[in-house]
C-alpha cells in the first residue's frame, strides 16, 4: 500500500529530474543508489525497535492522541495517525508542528499522548522546542528520531530510532514502525 506508494513516487520524481537534466550523472547516481537502499533501510528500522509492540501497550489507554512534524515528517505524521484510525479506531489527529501555537496547543492536556516525528535534521531544534511545549503543559511525548540522538532524551518519554538514510527517503523507514505501533 502506501510504502509501495511512496517508492514508486520517489523513484518516478528522481526519474523525471534526470530527464529534465536537473540532475547531476553522481547526484542521479546517490538517489538511484538511495533508492535500493530503502529495503534494507526499512528493514533497520523493524530491527531498531524491537519496543514498538511495548510502546503500543503501554499507551493503548489513551483515547484520543496527536501527531506533529515538520516538513516530510508532517507527511508521515498524516499517514501515521490515519493508519492508527483505520487498525485501532483511537482517535488520533496530525498537525504540522510549526503550527501547534496557532490553537493546537490548548487541546493539550495532563497526560495527553503527543507522537513526535523529528527526523528532519535541518529542523530538529525546531521541532525540539514544539516537543518542550507540549511537554510543559503536560503531555506524555514518544518521539521519532534519526539513529544516534541522544538529545531527544532530554524531553521525550520513549524513543522509536530511524536508520539515517538520503533524507529524500526518510518517510519510508520513518512510516513502518508507526506503522507497527498502530498495528499491535
Amino acid at each position: 500500500g502506501y510504502t509501495t506508494q511512496i517508492a514508486v513516487l520517489d523513484l518516478l520524481a528522481v526519474w523525471m529530474a534526470n530527464e529534465r537534466r536537473t540532475l547531476t550523472a553522481p547526484r542521479y547516481a546517490e538517489l538511484v543508489a538511495g533508492i535500493a537502499d530503502l529495503p534494507e533501510r526499512t528493514q533497520r528500522s523493524i530491527d531498531l525497535n524491537p519496543q514498538v509492540s511495548y510502546l503500543a501497550e503501554r499507551y493503548c489507554g489513551n483515547s484520543s492522541l496527536f501527531f506533529i512534524g515538520r516538513n516530510i515528517d508532517y507527511a508521515v505524521a498524516l499517514e501515521a495517525s490515519l493508519k492508527l484510525k483505520e487498525i485501532s479506531y483511537i482517535h488520533s489527529e496530525a498537525y504540522a508542528a510549526g503550527e501547534l501555537k496557532h490553537g493546537t496547543i490548548s487541546l493539550i492536556e495532563e497526560g495527553t499522548f503527543v507522537v513526535a516525528l523529528a527526523c528532519c535534521d535541518k529542523l530538529f531544534e525546531k521541532t525540539m522546542s514544539n516537543i518542550k511545549e507540549v511537554k510543559a503543559r503536560g503531555a506524555q511525548v514518544l518521539a521519532v528520531v534519526l539513529e544516534g540522538n541522544r538529545q531527544i532524551f532530554a524531553e521525550a518519554d520513549d524513543v522509536i530510532f530511524v536508520p539515517r538514510t538520503e533524507a529524500l527517503f526518510n518517510s519510508l523507514p520513518e512510516i513502518v514502525p508507526l506503522q507497527l505501533f498502530a498495528y499491535y
